[in-house]
């Protein structure tokens, strides 16, 4: 007679389980739940978003007066937002800079980032990349009468910005092996500024994010590039459910022509040969 009661114990043990993890998923804690082995977090079925994006970058990410972000990066993860089913009106916007965007992720301070984000080998330790959503390349940008700087082994012995959590000056050093002097800045937008003061010679990034300081700044990109820049959407570091989903958002925009759209809404002016094909995913891992 004791074994009924047993199995009686185990399910309603089962059912109080049951009823605790819909109360976590109803909080936004299901991988709290252990039954059957606790999911993975995934952006893919989130009601929600947050968002991480630049804010002081013109025509990517620029966090303007009235508080609202807007830029390619922006209108790029606002459409695949609202792929998985997340409309605008859901998004929580938070400015990211490049030294914090991994501890980001980690953390769950945002679950995706889309801000210039290289996808290097590095970063895929500690990063799950959807994408890459646009290809881009690293050029130069120097002062208006800088006539000398026509390649980045010119910047040999002259001083090039070196921002924080940017790999950008370190491509220019050490793969280039131009002995170029790094000056530390915290965000872009201080490199040109500094720029503007004299403080440095050049600043080496992708040539989207000068072609946007360009057109408000003094200076010249000098339209040499030397590099692709897989710009990936950042995700924390196993949720290929949530990739996988990106990859096909990502697809969907070039094929119905937002790509294209919004490329040149923000460069079209800018003089860069932009790429409207679906760039070559890096496969999620």
């Amino acid at each position: 007679m004791r074994a009924p009661r047993t199995r009686s114990i185990r399910v309603r043990s089962i059912r109080g389980a049951a009823l605790a993890c819909t109360v976590l998923s109803a909080a936004g804690l299901l991988s709290a739940c252990g039954l059957g082995g606790a999911d993975k977090p995934t952006i893919a079925h989130k009601h929600s978003l947050t968002i991480g994006v630049k804010a002081d970058q013109p025509s990517l990410g620029v966090k303007t007066k009235n508080g609202t972000y807007e830029g390619f990066d922006v209108d790029v993860a606002t459409y695949i937002a609202a792929r998985l089913g997340v409309p605008k009106d859901r998004i929580t916007w938070r400015t990211t800079n490049s030294s914090v965007r991994e501890k980001a992720l980690a953390d769950g301070t945002v679950d995706m980032i889309v801000a210039t984000y290289s996808i290097t080998a590095k970063r895929k330790r500690t990063v799950t990349f959807a994408g890459p959503y646009y290809v881009a390349h690293q050029d130069t940008l120097v002062a208006p009468g800088d006539a000398a700087v026509r390649d980045v082994r010119d910047l040999k012995g002259r001083k090039i910005c070196a921002v924080t959590g940017s790999n950008s000056w370190r491509r220019v050093i050490e793969e280039r092996k131009t002995a170029a002097v790094p000056v530390q800045a915290p965000t872009y937008g201080a490199c040109m500024d500094d720029l503007a003061a004299g403080r440095l010679d050049a600043v080496s990034t992708d040539d989207l994010i000068l072609a946007g300081f360009a057109a408000g700044h003094p200076g010249k990109i000098i339209n040499a590039p030397f590099t692709d820049e897989k710009y990936g959407v950042g995700l924390k570091k196993g949720d290929l459910e949530g990739c996988e989903q990106v990859n096909r958002a990502i697809t969907a925009m070039y094929q119905d022509g937002t790509a294209a759209r919004l490329l040149r809404k923000w460069f079209g002016e800018s003089g860069l040969k932009l790429t409207t094909s679906v760039p070559q995913f890096e496969g999620c891992s």
